[in-house]
């Protein structure tokens, strides 16, 4: 989702941030971090099937292989152990609802002491056993990361443990630089090194090393498009918060980017002053990162989470977006694998679309017999990967169709362009995701209500969430249209329609907000007017 961020009148955190960094030896700190204490220098694998798709030489950082499937070891580790290095630490504490949380519990193990982690009672029982099975003591709280992160610092203080901030703190900066030294030494003549952005520290880590060993590589940041922070950051040239993020790349799900990653990412390169320390930011959608995913296990036959494969979006897309770049050396970071299992069914279903091999369509047809078979030989021999119909009375018939396309957007608009040629009406629904999610599986007729309104939620995926909608719906309003699946995230994805008199609308959008769960109005999209309506 694409929002338009809010500004901050004055940053007194990215203030402090600009003179501490600027006071570090980022070189000599990554150097004599602690971090191999714990981590493993991880290997740099040549993806050969892509290098000779992409006309570039590939390579995966495989930090999927740390002990806790994940890079954010390296600066949880480290940070802990150069805090504990500097006084006694009585115990700490962080907030995360996943890779974060596995490196803290891991360092705390590791140096003896209590490891507290803070985590949403809708974070997926794979990482919360993860967390346990690292001896972590997990305290579950509150439906969202900000509700859990407010109670670890609280907790932090009230109890003086020590707060293991994810990423806007120097000493975890450090820890995850040192992949940037890995790959210098693994691949001396690199030229791009790909990395995701979630709040921001493996970005900067890279960059902090970089910059001043290697002034020549090209690092680009990755972002998902539904949390892209640093963009807007640098857009504006001041952090900013968005308003709302998407929580498919969960990994990633950050509205701010730190103070001090944006410090570091922000400034100068030492020996090009003129040169920013980022090359530019990519930012990738949801199918392209289900496509990425599916290319990582083509070539490792391993799967990684959704920010994990970022990095190799990013590569894809640059690519694309820059055909002349070619015989370079790229090295995407496969920065985590920690994903709960039920989610490769909804990955699997948008990959295709994420590697433009299929397009989906709404298309009207005669009611009558032997359309199909005419719509068919309008796709010249093109194969069918989806086709959803329901008669309804009337002398039209809505149909919804996949297809297999191997020439993308040009591909689609020629059957477009096809099918139009016959006299027949066509929308493209491949970029629409009411139409990904939901409306594929609702095909069955229409219901033609009076005032009927359609809005898409996003639900906390725990017991009782649906309870507590009901209840505050009450009984003003009849439901005409529920449609959920569990796509085995925090959120659960909700395609409801009520009927809604225009004076009460209002009243409807409050009830929504006091809720607290995000909520977009669709009943204007072309899928639900074509299908449903």
């Amino acid at each position: 989702m694409h929002t338009t961020p809010n500004q901050p009148n004055h940053d007194a955190e990215l203030v402090a941030a600009q003179q501490t960094v600027s006071q570090i030896d980022w070189v000599q700190a990554i150097n004599n971090s602690y971090v191999y204490e714990a981590a493993d220098r991880t290997r740099l694998d040549t993806a050969k099937q892509l290098s000779h798709k992409l006309n570039n030489h590939i390579y995966f950082k495989r930090e999927d292989l740390q002990p806790v499937y994940s890079f954010k070891i390296r600066g949880a580790y480290h940070c802990v152990k150069q805090l504990q290095s500097q006084q006694p630490l009585k115990a700490i504490i962080c907030a995360s609802a996943g890779n974060h949380a596995q490196g803290v519990a891991y360092a705390g193990r590791a140096i003896g002491v209590n490891a507290y982690i803070v985590m949403p009672v809708t974070t997926p029982s794979i990482k919360v056993d993860a967390v346990k099975a690292l001896d972590g003591q997990v305290i579950l709280h509150g439906d969202t990361f900000d509700q859990a992160n407010a109670f670890a610092k609280a907790k932090a203080v009230a109890e003086q443990l020590t707060f293991i901030p994810p990423y806007d703190h120097p000493e975890v900066i450090v820890g995850q630089g040192t992949i940037g030294k890995e790959i210098i030494e693994q691949l001396p003549n690199v030229d791009y090194v790909f990395a995701a952005v979630g709040g921001g520290g493996l970005i900067a880590g890279l960059a902090a090393y970089l910059s001043r060993v290697a002034p020549q590589v090209k690092l680009v940041a990755v972002e998902y498009e539904s949390s892209a922070c640093l963009a807007a950051a640098m857009q504006a040239q001041s952090r900013v918060v968005l308003p709302e993020v998407g929580l498919f790349a969960d990994g990633v799900a950050v509205a701010q980017i730190g103070a001090h990653p944006f410090a570091i990412v922000n400034g100068h390169k030492a020996a090009m002053p003129t040169e920013p320390c980022l090359h530019s930011v990519v930012t990738c959608s949801t199918d392209e990162i289900c496509a990425a995913i599916k290319d990582v296990y083509e070539s490792t036959r391993n799967i990684v989470e959704p920010a994990g494969a970022l990095s190799l979006a990013g590569i894809k897309k640059y690519c694309s977006q820059n055909p002349a770049i070619n015989g370079k050396h790229m090295v995407a970071v496969l920065c985590g694998a920690n994903m709960n299992f039920e989610r490769l069914r909804y990955i699997t279903e948008r990959t295709e679309l994420g590697e433009k091999t299929e397009a989906i369509f709404a298309v009207t047809i005669p009611e009558q017999k032997g359309a199909f078979l005419q719509f068919c030989r309008v796709l010249k021999g093109r194969g069918i990967s989806e086709f959803n119909y329901r008669y309804a009375p009337g002398a039209q018939a809505q149909v919804f169709v996949g297809v297999k396309i191997k020439d993308g957007a040009i591909e689609r608009n020629q059957i477009m362009a096809q099918v139009q040629a016959q006299g027949q009406h066509i929308s493209d629904l491949t970029d629409d995701e009411v139409a990904k999610l939901h409306i594929r599986h609702l095909i069955g007729g229409h219901a033609a209500l009076a005032n009927e309104r359609v809005y898409r939620i996003e639900f906390p995926e725990r017991p009782g969430a649906l309870l507590m909608f009901l209840e505050a719906l009450g009984t003003a309003f009849n439901i005409s249209l529920f449609h959920y699946r569990n796509h085995g995230a925090a959120e659960g994805l909700v395609l409801v329609g009520l009927q809604v008199p225009p004076t009460e609308q209002p009243m409807l959008a409050q009830i929504f907000t006091n809720i607290g769960y995000q909520f977009s109005d669709v009943t204007s999209n072309i899928g639900y007017q074509t299908f449903l309506r």
